[in-house]
């Protein structure tokens, strides 16, 4: 039977203050938080991956598949770290992952040859997003129900303090040799992984026997009030997914240098780290469906306005609007997907969670630079479009699921 979902703090939180709310917070869960930003500052490849492969001499065509393959890796290890987090462990799954991510990264650097490229990108793909359902399944292991909302978002708050400045420190290493980019983004995936090792706790974990009959992913499935919410998540991250493709190519195009994209993508972070928690703080409290669809809607609405700024300052303002969006979903979807999880499949849970984004990076680039080649403005309106679609499908409440939210 599924939990009840409940986005409502429990009797007595919700006089807390703020310091003391962050206080309650487990010791463990702050070392996840900070291996997660030293990570995520080093996430140095990604952001700077289209600029590589188009000054290289590949076309756009082929800039979007490649990146597409890091997608591919992401899919098989969407599914994969969700089942190693609930029976291998949190812990030890991050480990994995992060060790096999800075290997990864190092063979890329060295990879010649269109085939050689794709092949260490799905590598690459594979290995460094392997960790996601085990961070996300920890912090549920962690923290109580009625701070979940909290904990993801100061999550979020490491992630996207790391990366205020690692977009433009990428884009200050590029401009002086894109090898320095995959150095520091491996040696900063090897520190977490230490980091784990040394810090984390492994977490809940199960064994086949303790499973009960039908359980695992067909078990998952059969929530249909979470199978509509990851078709809702779908429907933004092809979308979300252009601000590493086609953005970067829309803001060369405009004359604009690696230094000022990194900057743009920068300023994202600075307005979550600035903004997201104090604006978690109140969103905790709400349902969580109308806020997971006005974020979906907002997030895929100020990417497609890129269509429309050519400067500087109206890209900047693209940037306002799709992170506001960014900021109103991501910590309650997160704990959202946590709180609809048993236990035994929280790491599942997320994986699938995960999945939904990695179907995104999967056919995201390689749709967005197609379309991009032929018709720039079909492009951006088919994200407004694909907003639209998420934020109807996020609102749906199957009948036999709980009504709490």
């Amino acid at each position: 039977m599924m939990p009840v979902v409940n986005s409502q703090p429990a009797s007595g939180s919700g006089h807390r203050s703020f310091a003391q709310n962050l206080g309650a917070l487990p010791r463990a869960s702050w070392v996840l938080f900070a291996g997660t930003f030293i990570n995520r500052f080093g996430t140095f490849v990604m952001p700077m991956l289209a600029i590589y492969l188009t000054r290289s001499g590949y076309s756009i065509a082929q800039t979007g598949i490649a990146i597409s393959a890091y997608g591919g890796g992401h899919i098989v290890t969407s599914i994969l770290g969700g089942h190693l987090a609930d029976r291998f462990g949190r812990r030890n799954t991050i480990a994995l992952s992060m060790f096999a991510s800075g290997g990864a990264m190092l063979a890329l650097s060295q990879a010649r040859g269109y085939a050689a490229i794709v092949a260490c990108t799905f590598l690459a793909g594979s290995a460094a997003e392997l960790y996601r359902p085990a961070s996300s399944a920890l912090i549920g292991d962690l923290v109580a129900p009625e701070q979940r909302v909290l904990a993801f978002g100061l999550y979020r708050f490491a992630i996207n303090l790391g990366f205020a400045g690692g977009p433009a420190t990428a884009g200050f290493l590029a401009d002086r040799s894109f090898l320095y980019i995959f150095v520091a983004d491996a040696l900063t995936s090897f520190v977490y992984g230490v980091i784990a090792l040394v810090a984390l706790p492994h977490g809940v974990r199960t064994a086949a026997h303790e499973e009960q009959a039908g359980e695992g992913y067909r078990a998952v499935l059969g929530d249909r009030r979470f199978v509509y919410f990851l078709a809702a998540t779908m429907c933004l991250t092809w979308v979300d997914f252009q601000i590493t493709s086609t953005l970067p190519i829309h803001v060369a195009k405009d004359g604009f240098s690696p230094s000022q994209y990194g900057m743009l993508i920068s300023l994202n972070g600075v307005l979550i780290v600035v903004f997201e928690l104090a604006l978690t703080a109140w969103t905790q409290r709400l349902p969580a469906q109308p806020l997971i669809a006005v974020g979906y809607f907002l997030n895929c609405a100020g990417i497609a306005l890129t269509g429309l700024a050519h400067t500087l300052p109206a890209l900047a303002a693209t940037v306002v609007v799709w992170t506001a969006g960014e900021m109103i979903y991501a910590p309650v979807s997160s704990a959202y997907v946590t709180n609809l999880a048993p236990e035994r499949l929280r790491g599942r849970y997320h994986g699938l969670y995960v999945m939904a984004y990695s179907v995104g990076l999967l056919l995201g680039p390689a749709i967005g630079t197609a379309v991009f080649e032929r018709s720039e403005t079909a492009l951006w309106v088919a994200c407004g479009v694909s907003g639209m679609f998420a934020a109807l499908l996020a609102r749906i409440r199957p009948a036999a699921a709980s009504t709490s939210t």
